[in-house]
């Protein structure tokens, strides 16, 4: 298959690439860099910088070949940013993703696997299902639900066959392949920069929850598994047009828990500063 791989410079886009072509498909990855590194991208990938609301250059990418299906991976992630800058999210998360879909239907592409969140859910202190109650809880996750809406009318109206995956927490490393956040502000690598000297502390926001430890519980998915989750999207779209699913390992962790493991396997101490 020829794929368009938006967002393809960046941690989870570049390793999903990566193993599309691997499977025997040729891809093209479409990515601004605003986020992304260049030297993320499969080296066997076609690559295309520009943005996605660059609309001349869109049609010009999604026309230069047949493109059998979409994977998009391009947004802005930071749900604490969102609530103080909302309006480059919904122009950035929604807007563009908006401009795609229309590009993306007028040049027959049949098949979309979208980058979503289990932050569209209501909070809850109960686990999470596909049949939960939506109602996100910040501008980030209600960008994420706004395309989640609009590719089920574009697939009810025009045919595109989607997949919305709702991540929760990726995490870890493939062989070559890591993650380069800066500022970094994931709990895992955090830590991790912790140990290695290249940061002094971590903080825990909030520490009176509603759990054993009075610490957040996040459920954490490896990349590989998250990899896997998009390529047997893709492949099920074949026989069906339209896959909702939840994609984490179904165990939480709390900070705290994080944290202690951090310090037991690197034998290093994490200093951390609590904070409301």
């Amino acid at each position: 298959m020829n794929i368009f791989v938006t967002g393809g410079a960046g941690y989870i886009g570049s390793a999903t690439a990566e193993a599309l072509i691997k499977a025997g498909n040729h891809v093209t990855v479409y990515d601004s860099l605003v986020t992304g590194h260049q030297a993320a991208v499969p080296k066997e990938a076609e690559f295309i910088h520009a943005s996605l609301d660059d609309s001349h250059a869109l049609a010009e990418a999604l026309t230069s070949k047949k493109y059998d299906a979409v994977m998009h991976f391009a947004a802005f992630i930071e749900a604490g940013e969102s609530m103080k800058d909302p309006g480059k999210f919904f122009r950035n998360n929604f807007t563009n993703s908006l401009s795609l879909m229309e590009t993306a239907i007028q040049t027959g592409v049949k098949k979309f696997v979208f980058s979503s969140t289990a932050a569209v859910y209501q909070s809850s202190e109960e686990p999470l299902t596909e049949e939960s109650p939506l109602g996100p809880t910040n501008v980030y996750g209600h960008t994420k639900l706004m395309t989640e809406q609009t590719l089920e009318w574009y697939r009810s109206i025009h045919g595109l066959h989607f997949a919305a995956l709702r991540y929760f927490n990726a995490c870890g490393a493939l062989p070559g392949r890591g993650e380069a956040h800066q500022p970094e502000s994931h709990l895992i690598p955090r830590v991790l920069q912790i140990a290695l000297g290249q940061a002094e502390s971590a903080t825990i926001y909030g520490t009176d929850y509603p759990t054993p430890d009075g610490t957040c519980i996040r459920d954490y998915i490896h990349i590989a598994d998250l990899v896997s989750a998009h390529t047997l999207a893709l492949n099920a779209l074949d026989k069906k047009d339209k896959l909702i699913y939840n994609v984490g390992s179904g165990n939480g962790f709390s900070v705290r828990e994080v944290i202690e493991t951090a310090r037991k396997v690197t034998g290093h101490a994490i200093p951390v500063i609590e904070s409301p």
